[in-house]
């Protein structure tokens, strides 16, 4: 097996919030959408990140299609958590979770999209 591409989709009651949410603030960008969906990507994500309106008739299984993106975050690795936690912040996003560092060196803080999705970004740090 060979994976060419890979894909988050995630079900909202607002798909067109959620990419907005990203778009300004993670700098993805829109690479296709129709009603209730919404494709959006970032060269080096490494994943297109994809709303969904919840409750979507051609969503499949169909006994998950009312399903919410409740419970879960998305992550991302990035180079300096402390900077763009300030960056967010003077943008105006609201922190869910400040600045923390768990003793394995995991450093992160959490912001909330629109639809109740966690973004989590994370920092790895030398640990003593």
């Amino acid at each position: 097996m060979q994976i060419t591409a890979s894909a988050l989709s995630l079900n909202v009651d607002d798909p067109a919030a959620s990419a907005a949410f990203v778009k300004d603030h993670f700098g993805f960008t829109e690479e296709m959408a129709a009603d209730g969906f919404v494709s959006l990507s970032r060269p080096d994500a490494g994943f297109n990140l994809v709303y969904l309106r919840t409750g979507l008739p051609t969503f499949k299984p169909p006994a998950l299609a009312g399903h919410r993106a409740d419970g879960l975050l998305v992550a991302f690795v990035v180079d300096d958590v402390d900077a763009e936690y300030e960056r967010l912040r003077r943008e105006g996003v609201a922190i869910t979770t400040p600045l923390e560092t768990e003793p394995w060196g995991e450093r992160y803080f959490q912001v909330t999209d629109p639809c109740g999705v966690v973004l989590q970004l994370v920092s790895w740090v030398a640990t003593s």
